[in-house]
C-alpha cells in the first residue's frame, strides 16, 4: 500500500497519509535518519529511491504550505499540461490569513480563491484551467500563446472571462483583461497596428498597407519588391475552411510573382525581432 501510493504521488507524501499506510510517526522518523526519505517540509516527505522530478517538486511545496493551498501561476499551467516548460520557482497560493514562510524556489501569493477556481488534480490541489490560463498568459515562461493553445483545445473564452471577473484585483489582471479583449476580436487589426508600428519604428519604408494584388487585398506590401505580409489573429477564431481559403490565396500570390510572410497577433507581440528580420531578408533578396 505504501508503495502504490508514494508511486502514485511522485514519490512525496505527507506525515498524515503515511500514518493511514500504516507506519507510526516514529516509523517515519526512521527512514529520515536512514537517508530513506528527505524531510521536503514541515510533515511533507519525499522517497529518496528515485528521481526528484517536477512533479515531485511541485507536489512537495504546495503539500508543504498546508492543507488549504493551491498549485497557481506556472506550476499549475505545467500540472495541466499547457505548457512543458518547468518553473524555476513554484507558485503556491495561501489563504489571506496564513503566515507560512517559503524558501526561495517557492513564491507564496496569499488570496482567497473561490471553489470555482480550484480543481484538484492526480491529487493535488491547483487553480482551476480557467484562471490557471488567465495567470500564465501574462507570466514570463508562458505569455499570450498559452491562452491561444488553450482556446483552441480546453477552454472557452466565455470561461476565462468568468473566472477574471471573479479574480479582478489579482496580479496581472490588467495584462489579462487586455489579452481577453484582443482574443474577443481576433487581434488581426491590432495585428495590423502593431506591424505598422513596428515599420515605422524601425525606418523601414516602401510599404503600402491595403494595397490590391489581383483580386485580392494585401495587408502590407512592398511593391517594388513584391512582397506580401499577411497577418493573422488569434489560432483558435480559425477554422478549417478559413484555412482552406488562405492557402488558396497565398498560392495565387505566388503565382502572381509576389512572395507571401505570414505572421500572428502572437509573433507581433513575443517576437517582434523575427518578424522584422524576416521582412528586412524578403525585401532585400528582391
Amino acid at each position: 500500500m505504501l508503495e502504490d501510493y508514494l508511486r502514485r504521488h511522485d514519490g512525496v507524501i505527507t506525515l498524515a497519509q503515511a500514518r493511514r499506510a500504516g507506519l507510526s510517526e516514529h516509523a517515519v522518523r526512521r527512514r529520515v535518519r536512514s537517508g530513506q526519505w528527505r524531510r521536503c517540509a514541515l510533515g511533507v516527505y519525499f522517497a529518496d529511491d528515485r528521481p526528484f522530478t517536477t512533479a515531485a517538486r511541485i507536489r512537495a511545496a504546495v503539500w508543504g504550505r498546508g492543507p488549504a493551498a493551491v498549485g497557481s501561476g506556472l506550476a499549475a499551467a505545467w500540472w495541466h499540461g499547457l505548457t512543458t516548460l518547468a518553473p524555476d520557482i513554484v507558485e503556491v497560493t495561501v489563504p489571506r490569513n496564513n503566515s507560512w514562510r517559503a524558501p526561495a524556489d517557492i513564491r507564496l501569493r496569499r488570496r482567497n480563491l473561490a471553489e470555482a477556481d480550484i480543481v484538484e488534480r492526480r491529487g493535488l490541489r491547483v487553480t482551476a484551467l480557467p484562471l490557471t490560463v488567465l495567470e500564465a498568459a501574462v507570466r514570463r515562461g508562458g505569455g499570450p500563446a498559452v491562452m491561444d493553445r488553450a482556446l483552441q483545445r480546453f477552454v472557452e473564452l466565455a470561461q476565462l472571462e468568468s473566472a477574471h471577473r471573479r479574480n479582478g484585483g489579482r496580479h496581472g489582471a490588467q495584462a489579462s483583461r487586455r489579452l481577453l479583449l484582443a482574443a474577443a476580436g481576433g487581434a488581426r487589426s491590432e495585428a495590423e497596428r502593431l506591424t505598422v508600428e513596428l515599420l515605422r519604428g524601425a525606418g523601414i519604408t516602401g510599404w503600402r498597407a491595403n494595397y490590391p494584388v489581383g483580386n485580392y487585398v494585401v495587408d502590407i506590401a512592398f511593391p517594388d519588391q513584391r512582397v506580401a505580409i499577411e497577418i493573422d489573429g488569434w489560432a483558435f477564431h480559425s477554422d478549417q475552411a478559413a484555412f482552406q481559403n488562405d492557402r488558396v490565396r497565398q498560392n495565387r500570390l505566388a503565382l502572381l510573382g509576389w512572395q507571401v510572410l505570414r505572421f500572428t497577433w502572437l509573433d507581433l507581440i513575443e517576437h517582434p525581432e523575427r518578424v522584422l528580420a524576416a521582412i528586412r531578408t524578403a525585401t532585400w533578396a528582391r
